[in-house]
């Protein structure tokens, strides 16, 4: 029996229609804005004419009889692109146009069917694609004007491109997904790629931050301290590789090489260091990081603030008046036009290089003094002068006693007016022979008459609180700013202590770094010697004594928890004292990292940090990690969330146990052993 033949399909016959003659169908399913803009499609269609013929349809009148005229169901966005080509006239309105003519079926069908039938290109196709563009002459700006897209996309694209061939061979298959391949992308080694992706057993780990981790974990970030110190420019010059990411904002990228970084920070610090010692000074220290309180026990030279110039105070009133005049001509409430915001930047960069004025030391203070040199937060460098060492200073002149074994120095308890009258010997006079009918009052007379005198100082001082606080903060100012000074009468101490435990950030956190700030500003207020420091606490107003006297009470706090130290009443205190100055250690700049807390906790306590602040499916999505991963994960899920340890969260909320090292232990090893 014979067979058959099958039908031969017989294509829809193509023809050109004059744009005037089309008409866009309500058949087209696609109501839904997306993909590329009818703009973009047009400049597209101008630059490279029409890719794809439109499909479309005879019109017919109520006798069924073809108008002449065509409808497009298939084809719209080219068709309003054609359209808008018409409107700028860069297009005739009867220009041909090429179309598919369809007779059969209907049009909503052939609409349908384009657009469900249709396979989006591969992403792996598209960065290949930019790569063969690039290699065949177009820059990366040609090719995004091309396919309107930015030059960050492109790059980003031929970025991909350069991963590891098997590695994308992997991705083609759909072995790894695009995040992954775009953490990879962070290296430019594709043996150090591959060499990553092979020690990828667990499916946790080939979340992209742990590949991207695992990459970099060698490396130095480009925000930390130290490469801005440097400067990337400067690294790169040296040799140093950088390792980018042009999918995250990692400002800058990673660099390899460490030993180099740190040999080109330790040469920097020394070269500002020999600038510094050749001002004549008699040591100077160099550290990338120098403990919090390393300064204890030194004492500070006062300087003298070198006045400007004649031209620098002309230059500042001028630069003054400028920044009043368009602060107050744009006071409007609206946002600033960029040329005026660009303009009060520099004002405001140049006034404060003005206001920032050098300091001069006294050249024999500075023989025995010296400097440290550091780098702060921000990579800048820091120079600290005029730090006196105990052994350094200069050695105190006995007095000689005279005739009767008075001093010609005055007691702590009085005055030199107050010695002539009590001993019959002047200071300021050799000792005189001694009158047979005038003898020297006897020590104990003397400690009755002051004692008399010191009850009145007190009833005097109770009645008058203005000079009571000035003779308060006249005590603490000697102490905090003349260590070892021995000039008043009131018996106050005012011990300020340095924390026993240090974090490497400690003293670059923003609670240092503004107690520094302001410690240096008071401190150029006062006077050089310590005799001198009443008359001009008595110049300085209300306003200004209170705040002193809130700088020097602040530096005796001591809220720390201390081992050796079982008394409740301080730390109770320091919660009372919290409250009322509604204490907020997000706002004072504490965020949980893997260096201050996460990394030196249990698991457990990790798992209930993330658990409080993102909710108990974030904390499972890690339960799993091994505990530095864990802490890593736990960091970025933690970042801006505003969540604090128990401790240091404001009074009144429950208060975390102070856990010991066993203790931690015991709760790891409590944890199942599958979760590793």
């Amino acid at each position: 029996m014979a067979t058959k033949a099958a039908d031969k399909i017989i294509l829809s016959r193509s023809q050109d229609i004059p744009f005037n003659k089309l008409v866009l169908s309500q058949a087209n399913v696609r109501r839904v804005k997306a993909g590329v803009s009818i703009a973009d499609l047009a400049e597209d269609i101008a630059r490279r004419t029409l890719l794809q013929s439109l499909s479309v349809r005879a019109q017919l009148d109520d006798q069924g009889q073809e108008t002449g005229i065509y409808e497009v169901p298939t084809g719209g966005r080219r068709y309003r692109a054609l359209e808008l080509l018409v409107k700028q006239k860069r297009l005739a309105r009867n220009a041909p146009i090429p179309c598919v003519i369809r007779t059969e079926g209907l049009g909503e069908e052939d609409s349908l069917a384009e657009n469900l039938q249709r396979v989006a290109l591969h992403p792996l196709d598209q960065f290949r694609a930019f790569q063969t563009l690039m290699d065949k002459g177009l820059s990366e700006e040609d090719i995004a004007a091309r396919f309107f897209v930015t030059p960050a996309v492109v790059k980003q694209r031929l970025r991909l491109a350069s991963v590891s061939p098997k590695l994308l061979e992997i991705y083609a298959e759909d072995g790894m997904n695009l995040d992954m391949l775009m953490a990879f992308s962070v290296s430019d080694s594709h043996e150090r790629q591959e060499q990553v992706w092979a020690s990828l057993t667990q499916p946790w780990q080939k979340e992209p931050y742990h590949i991207r981790r695992a990459l970099t974990a060698s490396s130095i970030p480009a925000y930390d301290k130290r490469a801005r110190f440097v400067g990337l420019d400067a690294y790169i010059a040296a040799g140093g590789p950088v390792m980018r990411d042009l999918f995250t904002p990692d400002e800058g990228g990673w660099l390899g090489d460490v030993p180099l970084l740190e040999r080109l920070v330790s040469e920097k610090l020394a070269k500002a260091a020999e600038g510094v010692m050749a001002e004549g000074w008699k040591w100077v220290e160099v550290n990338v990081d120098f403990l919090y309180g390393h300064t204890v026990g030194q004492r500070r030279l006062k300087a003298e603030i070198v006045p400007r110039t004649e031209e620098e105070e002309a230059r500042y009133a001028e630069l003054t008046a400028e920044y009043e005049r368009l602060a107050e001509e744009h006071d409007t409430g609206e946002h600033l036009p960029e040329e005026v915001d660009q303009r009060l930047t520099a004002l405001s960069a140049e006034i404060a290089r003005l206001e920032e004025r050098p300091e001069r030391f006294d050249p024999e203070e500075m023989a025995r003094a010296g400097c440290n040199v550091r780098v702060n937060a921000e990579g800048e460098l820091r120079v600290e002068r005029g730090f006196v060492r105990r052994e350094d200073e200069p050695p105190v002149e006995e007095v000689p006693a005279d005739a009767d074994g008075a001093t010609a120095e005055c007691d702590v308890t009085q005055s030199a007016a107050a010695h002539t009258a009590y001993t019959g010997t002047s200071v300021s006079q050799e000792a005189e022979p001694e009158d047979e009918g005038m003898k020297p009052l006897s020590d104990r007379l003397v400690m009755e008459l002051t004692t008399h005198r010191t009850l009145a100082l007190r009833d005097a001082l109770a009645r008058d609180p203005d000079t009571a606080f000035l003779a308060v903060l006249h005590v603490l100012c000697l102490e905090t700013f003349y260590p070892g000074s021995y000039a008043s009468c009131l018996e106050i101490s005012a011990r300020g202590t340095v924390p026993v435990l240090q974090e490497p950030s400690l003293r670059d956190c923003a609670a240092a770094t503004a107690l520094v700030d302001r410690h240096e500003n008071w401190r150029r207020q006062m006077p050089a010697r310590a005799t001198e420091l009443w008359d001009v606490l008595v110049g300085f107003d209300a306003d200004s004594r209170s705040a002193l006297f809130a700088h020097c009470v602040a530096g005796t706090v001591n809220a720390v928890h201390e081992n050796w130290n079982r008394h409740n009443g301080r730390l109770n205190h320091a919660d009372t004292l919290a409250g009322v100055l509604d204490l907020d250690m997000t706002a004072a700049g504490w965020v949980p990292t893997v260096d201050n807390f996460l990394g030196r906790v249990t698991k457990a306590r990790i798992l209930e940090a993330v658990r409080e602040a993102k909710g108990t499916d974030a904390a499972q999505r890690i339960e799993h990690l091994k505990k530095p991963d864990m802490a890593a994960h736990a960091q970025e899920l933690l970042a801006g969330t505003g969540w604090l340890p128990e401790l240091l969260r404001k009074p009144g909320q429950p208060k975390a146990e102070v856990v010991t090292p066993e203790d931690d232990a015991a709760a790891d090893a409590s944890l199942p052993v599958a979760a590793e």
